[in-house]
């Protein structure tokens, strides 16, 4: 039953292009367009910037004939999928699922035919498949823009991937996955509780613009950043955590002792609560009158 309710809730997507344009392909070809206008500025202007001292050394060194390494590059990109833009734009797609039927008024045409909890279900796993697809596409954007990039600047393409750069991109991949889920946990919970379409677009946007700043809000309170409080209201903040023991090195060297355990706790209760709350309210809600 599970199965069945996945695959109507794919097919209904599959039908909404305005959606699905938005979700997948808006921010990949936008980035795409501004990174490839970026270089051909950049190129334009190499002259002037290699030769004023006071340009950063990091942007003198993208101007370089060198090779341009797109296993580093892979991995660059695969910890920075879950940026604000991605996480508004699959939104869209997700609230489309999660509060389409309380638009159309369609929930008690399908409740009949499956239990509650395996149509919620259904929803987050389209959702969960509809990240993953906003993700390759951002991948194909980022290969794009690289592939600009050494066309430009006629730099030497390489693809050093070794076991740790295949470890680190796996884990910065599933890391972003976990955090577009999680955002969007609260979309449904929204949903769910509001029965509105645009509530289940903003309320995550404003929680998760409050979580960002609750750390310097605490701070003058004496609440340090990794104080379990703190880690607790900013999941954003223990995805960064996480990525930087995946990336190791200083990253990793430089966090607080048990900031990974709390930062662990942090995403798992904002992704697990809101999945709870909205079964739980899902399940005694009245639906005769959407």
């Amino acid at each position: 039953m599970l199965v069945d309710a996945i695959r109507a809730e794919g097919f209904r997507l599959s039908k909404n292009r305005t959606a699905l344009f938005w979700s997948l392909l808006f921010v990949p070809i936008v980035s795409l367009v501004i990174g490839a206008i970026t270089n051909f500025v950049l190129k334009g202007s190499e002259t002037k910037i290699l030769g004023d001292e006071k340009m950063p050394a990091e942007l003198k060194e993208a101007l370089g004939r060198g090779t341009l390494d797109m296993g580093e590059a892979l991995v660059t990109a695969a910890g920075n999928l879950a940026n604000p833009l991605v996480l508004l734009f699959v939104l869209i797609g997700a609230a489309t699922l999660y509060a389409g039927d309380y638009r159309w008024e369609t929930w008690r045409l399908i409740s009949a035919r499956n239990s509650r909890v395996n149509l919620l279900l259904a929803k987050l796993a389209v959702v969960a498949v509809l990240a993953l697809a906003a993700m390759g596409f951002m991948l194909l954007g980022s290969v794009l823009e690289n592939l600009i990039k050494a066309a430009v600047f006629e730099r030497t393409l390489t693809l050093a991937m070794t076991g740790e750069t295949i470890g680190q991109f796996i884990g910065f991949f599933g890391l972003s996955w976990l955090r577009i889920i999680q955002f969007a946990m609260m979309g449904m919970l929204a949903a769910v509780v509001t029965r509105s379409l645009l509530a289940a677009l903003f309320v995550p946007l404003v929680v998760g613009v409050a979580q960002f700043f609750t750390p310097q809000m605490l701070l003058p309170m004496g609440v340090t950043p990794d104080a379990w409080l703190s880690v607790l209201v900013n999941p954003g903040a223990s995805i960064d955590a996480i990525q930087a023991v995946i990336a190791g090195g200083e990253r990793a060297a430089a966090l607080p002792d048990g900031l990974l355990l709390k930062a662990w706790v942090g995403v798992g209760l904002w992704t697990l609560a809101p999945l709870a709350g909205a079964l739980a309210w899902f399940r005694r809600q009245d639906l005769s009158k959407e």
